[in-house]
C-alpha cells in the first residue's frame, strides 16, 4: 500500500515564523495636493509586531556565527514587542529564554510572553511601573555572565537588528511604487534606521522622521517621564549603534497626549487600533503632511498593534489616573483625520 503524503497548498504554511512579512499598506488620507499618507500596519506579523522580524535575524545571525547553541539560553531586556519576536523563535528553534522586564511594559505583552513559554524576570517587583531600562541591562549582563548557554543579542547594538527590516523597504517599493517621507517611532533605531538604510541601498532616497517621546534623550532633549512604550530612551540610557544619525534627516518629539489621542481617534474614526507610540508618529505625520511636495508618498511605520494597549491607551481610567485623557485633543486628531466621502477621501483639513 502506497503511504498517502499529504500536500501543502500555496499559502499553507508549516512554522508561525512563514508568516512573517507581506504585511499590508493602509491609505489613511490623501490631500488636495495628491500627497498620500500610507500606514505600514506591522501588527499583522505574528506577535502582533514589526519586531519579530529582526528577532529572526539576530538569532540566525547568533547560530552562523555560533554565538548560540542547540538547547542554549537567549536573554534579553525587552519592554515586550522584541521578547515576542524571541519568544517565537526560541518556540520553533528550540531554546529557553529570559526576558528581563519592568512594570512600564503593556501587561498584555507580559502576559503573551508568558504564554509562549518565557520565564520573566522583573527589576520592579512592586509593580510601581516605572521605566527602568537600565536596570534591565544590569540584570541581563548578570544572568550572561552567570550561564555558559546564554546569550544575550542587544538589541540595541545588533546589526541583526537594523538588518531585519531589509523585506520591510522592499514591501514598501513594491506596493507603494515610490516612498518620499518614511516616518515612525524610534527607540533601538532597528526598525526605522533598517528600513531607511535599504531604501536608500535601492537608491530610494526618502526623507527619514524620527519620533521619540517627549522625556526621551535621543535626540538631545531634556529628560521626564514618559508613557508610550517600546520607543524613545530615559535619562541615562545609553544610545545604542543602532539609532544610525546618518539615516535620520529630522528626529522631533510627540507627548504622551498627542500621541494616546490620535491612537484613541484613528481607532474610531477608521477601526484600526495601533500603539501609542504609532499614535505619536502618525501625529508628526498629519502635521507634516501639507506642507509636503505634491504628489508625494508619506508612509507612517506602525510597529504594534492597539490590542496590547487596551488597559492604558484605551482604557478611560488609565488615562484619566495618569492626567492624559483629553477629549478636545482627541477631537481635534479626529477632525484632521476627518475624511470628505464626495472627493474620494480627500483630506478634510479643519481649521
Amino acid at each position: 500500500m502506497n503511504e498517502f503524503i499529504p500536500r501543502r497548498g500555496r499559502g499553507i504554511v508549516s512554522h508561525v515564523s512563514e508568516l512573517i512579512g507581506r504585511t499590508p499598506l493602509f491609505e489613511l488620507c490623501t490631500t488636495a495636493s495628491g500627497t498620500r499618507l500610507l500606514l505600514k500596519l506591522e501588527q499583522f506579523n505574528p506577535t502582533g509586531s514589526a519586531k519579530v522580524r529582526m528577532a529572526e535575524q539576530m538569532i540566525a545571525d547568533a547560530e552562523r556565527e555560533g554565538r548560540l547553541r542547540p538547547g542554549g539560553r537567549i536573554v534579553e531586556p525587552t519592554s515586550g514587542n522584541t521578547g515576542l519576536g524571541l519568544a517565537l523563535v526560541a518556540v520553533e528553534r528550540g531554546y529557553r529564554f529570559t526576558a528581563v522586564v519592568d512594570h512600564h511594559a503593556s501587561k498584555d505583552k507580559l502576559r503573551a510572553m508568558a504564554a509562549l513559554g518565557v520565564e520573566l524576570v522583573y527589576v520592579d517587583e512592586d509593580g510601581a511601573g516605572g521605566l527602568r531600562s537600565v536596570e534591565r541591562r544590569r540584570v541581563a549582563a548578570e544572568l550572561v555572565a552567570a550561564d555558559r548557554a546564554a546569550y544575550w543579542p542587544d538589541q540595541h547594538n545588533h546589526p541583526g537588528n537594523g538588518g531585519g527590516y531589509r523585506e520591510l523597504a522592499k514591501e514598501l517599493l513594491a506596493d507603494a511604487g515610490q516612498v518620499d517621507w518614511l516616518i515612525g517611532a524610534i527607540g533601538t533605531g532597528g526598525s526605522l534606521c533598517g528600513t531607511a538604510g535599504e531604501l536608500r541601498r535601492l537608491r530610494c532616497p526618502a526623507r527619514t522622521i524620527a519620533v521619540e517621546p517627549e522625556g526621551s534623550i535621543i535626540f538631545g532633549a531634556p529628560a521626564g517621564p514618559y508613557r508610550q512604550t517600546g520607543s524613545g530612551s530615559p535619562e541615562g540610557f545609553p544610545v545604542g549603534t543602532n539609532v544610525c544619525r546618518e539615516l535620520i534627516d529630522e528626529g522631533v518629539q510627540a507627548n504622551d497626549t498627542d500621541a494616546f489621542a490620535t491612537a484613541r481617534a484613528l481607532a474610531r474614526h477608521t477601526g484600526l487600533l495601533v500603539g501609542g507610540s504609532a499614535g505619536g508618529a502618525i501625529h508628526v505625520a498629519l502635521d507634516r503632511i501639507d506642507t509636503m511636495p505634491p504628489g508625494s508618498t508619506a508612509v507612517v511605520l506602525v510597529c504594534d498593534a492597539g490590542e496590547k494597549y487596551l488597559d492604558s491607551v484605551f482604557d478611560d481610567e488609565w488615562m484619566r489616573g495618569h492626567g492624559l485623557l483629553a477629549p478636545d485633543v482627541e477631537a481635534r486628531a479626529a477632525q484632521r483625520l476627518g475624511r470628505d466621502p464626495a472627493a474620494d477621501r480627500v483630506l478634510r483639513w479643519v481649521s
